[in-house]
């Protein structure tokens, strides 16, 4: 690595901001399907009458990809593979973020008809299920099988000394034999001729029902468990772009980031660590419905996107 890092506050905000973005798509597409930037009060009627899909990992997904986007934006041969392919409405808010939902699909439009068309057919009859799948652009597998990330990543990078590739592999994910063994591959495939992987750990600390092992390793197991397959671990403890891009610049030809964010980041308190749904009765309790409402309104969306222009820059 060659000091990647940006650092200027304007850039840095307009991480931020996507990142906010996101987070509040990924939210939109797992619960409405009317009244999608909350024109006016949210009802039962707004909500699907079955939610399903994932959001404990969606804020981090959110978070590499918008600080990985921004710094590699110049760089053609930039690869993004994402492990945890269960956060889909986090790659889906990404995609239609950057037209390239569009670019297969006509009616993700950037502007208000867009948004509604990705939200209510979200795990929608005839629309895009909970995970990712081989058509959404750049998918090449089901987002429930873990485990392959890594492996595809180096396997993308063999004999292409051009490409650089970023690979977020979820904590639970790495318990896999698949994935845990992959890590074994930076030794092959090292050298000249071989392209850049950039391993990201997503530490948020749970599976579907129980703690991760890394989660429950100290910060030195964890960290001595990287040295020993040959990486130089680097910790990005705070979500902020500032902590994830001083991370990019440190200079290393073997880093291993490990991204530190909370099960359900950002999402209502008493129910951050869902693994899937944070509010489940959200159709039949006006305490919840309220709660939703309040999450949803935490992101300002408004000051983000115009119904007619898309996302503000």
């Amino acid at each position: 690595m060659n000091g990647m890092g940006i650092t200027d506050i304007e850039t840095l905000s307009k991480i931020q901001r996507r990142v906010r973005a996101c987070d509040y798509l990924s939210v939109a597409q797992l619960y409405l399907k009317d009244n999608f930037i909350l024109e006016r009060p949210l009802t039962t009627d707004d909500i699907k009458p079955r939610l399903l899909g994932h959001w404990g990992t969606c804020h981090g997904i959110n978070v590499a990809y918008a600080n990985l986007k921004e710094n590699f934006k110049n760089d053609p041969n930039f690869s993004f593979i994402l492990g945890p392919g269960h956060g889909f409405p986090a790659l889906q808010a990404n995609l239609f973020y950057d037209g390239d939902l569009l670019k297969v699909d006509e009616k993700a439009t950037i502007n208000y008809d867009g948004l509604a068309y990705i939200c209510k057919n979200f795990s929608w009859p005839d629309g895009f299920p909970s995970h990712a799948s081989p058509f959404t652009p750049g998918v090449i597998t089901e987002g429930g099988e873990l485990g392959y990330a890594l492996a595809n990543a180096y396997g993308a990078a063999l004999g292409h000394p051009e490409k650089t590739i970023a690979v977020l592999i979820g904590d639970g994910e790495l318990e896999t034999a698949t994935a845990l063994d992959s890590l074994n591959l930076k030794n092959i495939l090292g050298g000249r001729n071989n392209g850049k992987i950039l391993p990201i750990l997503h530490l948020n600390g749970y599976k579907i029902s129980a703690p991760t092992i890394y989660a429950r390793k100290s910060e030195r197991e964890l960290n001595e468990l990287i040295r020993g397959f040959g990486f130089d671990p680097i910790l990005i403890y705070k979500d902020t772009p500032e902590a994830f891009q001083n991370a990019l610049a440190v200079n290393s030809k073997a880093p291993f980031f490990i991204l530190k964010t909370e099960k359900g980041a950002t999402g209502p308190n008493r129910y951050h660590m869902a693994h899937q749904i944070p509010l489940k009765k959200v159709k039949t309790d006006e305490t919840e419905l309220k709660s939703l409402e309040d999450w949803l309104k935490s992101y300002n969306f408004a000051e983000l996107f115009d119904k007619e222009k898309g996302f503000y820059e």
